[in-house]
């Protein structure tokens, strides 16, 4: 039976469980991980939805409505967080340790058909995924119009993506609150406080030299034509990063599987984010892909500019 209706699709991507497969090999990585996806999968009947498929590391489910789809994005989360804390309680490997979630939501008319659905909405859902952190729930505008105003409030704004697959860019919001920033700036090099709240970032790789400003993010850096900030190299994702602007700094975000790797002006060490993020300072390098230490790596030149950086000082 077909049946056409306006549902929310959530998609979850468990990250992390490839090093499991290298630290305990096939049949235990697989018991874990299938273990663990099915913990985080209970949210979604207890939530009022319904699963429509586990894929290997990941689900996909529908709701009604969207708030019930962001309370088992909630859900999933904690059920997750707990699963790490025991485990790390009772000694267990780092590759579960380092498990993390995203979670993408999209609202729109799907069919479904034969116990799976299509739709504008689960294609938009899926390729959100690529543009999530860590443990970070991503949706869009009209998953976001569904939602109570307390709950919106919890929400800020990327502003609109364009998804690998799709010519019409998406409105897309985040869930603060979830995942945790590596401020490198505070905790590597120490306390960076500037008297001058920064207002635009210079990327610089070959010949491209471009500034974006606050109102211009997210910025996604990578291979893809449609990645904002383009760099055409084989070890760059199609989406690799992205710079955001909140609280009144700059981070960027790894979405990639070989990891971003950052480098401060006059600063020896590399900070590694492998789907994690850090504040961007003063100048430096990024390395996509490849540590900036690498001479063959893909590396963009950064500058946090600040507006007195671009007004001209008399002599």
């Amino acid at each position: 039976m077909t049946r056409i209706s306006e549902r929310t699709v959530l998609f979850a991507d468990l990250r992390g469980s490839t090093s499991l497969y290298e630290v305990l090999g096939n049949a235990e990585a697989t018991s874990v991980v299938t273990h663990t996806v099915t913990t985080v999968a209970r949210a979604v009947p207890a939530c009022g939805g319904q699963v429509i498929k586990t894929l290997g590391d990941g689900l996909m489910a529908v709701f009604d409505d969207s708030s019930q789809g962001l309370l088992a994005a909630q859900q999933m989360h904690e059920d997750l967080d707990q699963l790490v804390t025991r485990g790390r309680e009772r000694g267990a490997s780092a590759g579960l340790r380092g498990l993390r979630l995203q979670v993408a939501l999209a609202r729109g008319e799907i069919v479904e058909m034969a116990g799976d659905c299509y739709g504008d909405a689960v294609n938009v859902a899926a390729r959100l995924l690529d543009h999530a952190g860590d443990n970070e729930t991503l949706i869009t505008a009209e998953v976001m119009r569904g939602l109570p105003l307390a709950a919106q409030k919890r929400f800020r704004s990327l502003d609109w993506m364009h998804l690998r697959g799709r010519a019409e860019p998406v409105q897309v919001h985040v869930l603060g609150g979830r995942r945790g920033i590596t401020d490198t700036a505070a905790t590597q090099f120490g306390l960076v406080a500037p008297s001058i709240e920064p207002e635009a970032v210079r990327l610089m790789w070959l010949d491209i030299n471009e500034v974006y400003d606050g109102e211009h993010m997210p910025v996604v850096l990578g291979r893809s034509p449609q990645a904002h900030f383009r760099v055409d190299d084989s070890r760059v994702s199609r989406s690799h990063a992205r710079l955001d602007w909140h609280s009144g700094v700059f981070q960027i975000t790894d979405l990639s599987y070989n990891g971003t790797y950052v480098r401060f002006a006059n600063a020896e060490e590399v900070v590694s984010l492998r789907r994690g993020s850090c504040t961007l300072h003063g100048s430096g390098v990024i390395g996509l892909g490849g540590s900036p230490s690498d001479p063959m790596a893909p590396t963009v030149r950064f500058e946090v500019l600040s507006f007195l950086d671009t007004v001209p000082h008399p002599s």
